[in-house]
């Protein structure tokens, strides 16, 4: 692993072949990597990049993985969405771009790379409150999703707000807490969305401290107790920023995640 976790997120990465939009905002776009190999088609690999949902951390950051899951022969788009701190983001913006830049993935991708992506929905790649907006999506549009595999997802929005984490992060994006507007939570927070209705499975770093595992802890016990099945794996030697990098060690988990819940498919 880098000596720096957080050298991933401004480590240069090839860039996308194109980017299309599924919006009129400049942020509602997405960009697509054609996968290498001639292998048959596979499905379409959507990643919803985080930053605790703020405009300051875009989808570039996302590149070295967006890049290394096409060279394993996966088409892959990073959406982007709205965030908090510019028009539109926040309640209810980000969480509208994320469900309707979902929605519109299948006939973008397949107008763009044509024969290249596998027919039907897409996989969802989510990290951190790209994590939250994968579980998210997949809650309220179970038919455009094909599995969610979330790394070190802000999975309990309650309990973030709780915690405090990236000082008021979850209140910037809901408005407040779950006293103040307790339906944008029930509508919002995956721990209220259980049992989850597509293949879930969840990673988390035990060294996290931007995202404790906690909240990945609190999400799958609800989830099960609802009678959802939802993969959990704990990984002790990793931290926040590792389980994105393609050069950490924990990437070998993350890639095999992935082709986990496309065999169930």
């Amino acid at each position: 692993m880098p000596a720096d976790p957080r050298a991933v997120l401004t480590r240069p990465a090839p860039p996308p072949d194109l980017t299309v939009a599924y919006g009129d905002h400049p942020d509602q776009v997405v960009d697509l990597r054609r996968p290498a190999g001639d292998g048959p088609p596979r499905p379409l690999l959507a990643i919803l990049h985080g930053g605790f949902w703020r405009a300051e951390y875009d989808r570039a950051h996302t590149g070295p993985m967006a890049a290394a899951l096409a060279g394993l022969g996966w088409p892959v788009a990073q959406l982007e969405y709205r965030r908090t701190g510019q028009p539109g983001g926040g309640w209810p913006g980000t969480l509208t771009d994320a469900l309707a830049g979902v929605r519109a993935l299948p006939g973008l991708a397949a107008g763009a790379l044509p024969g290249r992506v596998a027919p039907g929905p897409p996989l969802l790649l989510g990290h951190s409150a790209g994590g939250h907006l994968a579980l998210f999506v997949a809650a309220h549009a179970p038919d455009g999703v094909r599995g969610v595999l979330a790394l070190a997802p802000v999975a309990d929005l309650a309990e973030a707000y709780r915690l405090d984490l990236d000082s008021g992060a979850v209140a910037a994006l809901l408005g407040g807490g779950p006293a103040a507007h307790p339906e944008r939570y029930a509508v919002a927070d995956p721990r209220s969305l259980v049992p989850p209705p597509v293949r879930t499975v969840i990673l988390h770093g035990l060294r996290d401290e931007q995202v404790p595992i906690v909240l990945s802890r609190r999400y799958v016990a609800a989830a099960r107790a609802a009678g959802g099945e939802v993969t959990f794996g704990e990984m002790p030697e990793c931290e926040h920023f590792g389980i994105i990098d393609p050069e950490s060690t924990a990437w070998s988990q993350v890639r095999d995640a992935l082709q986990s819940l496309h065999k169930d498919h």
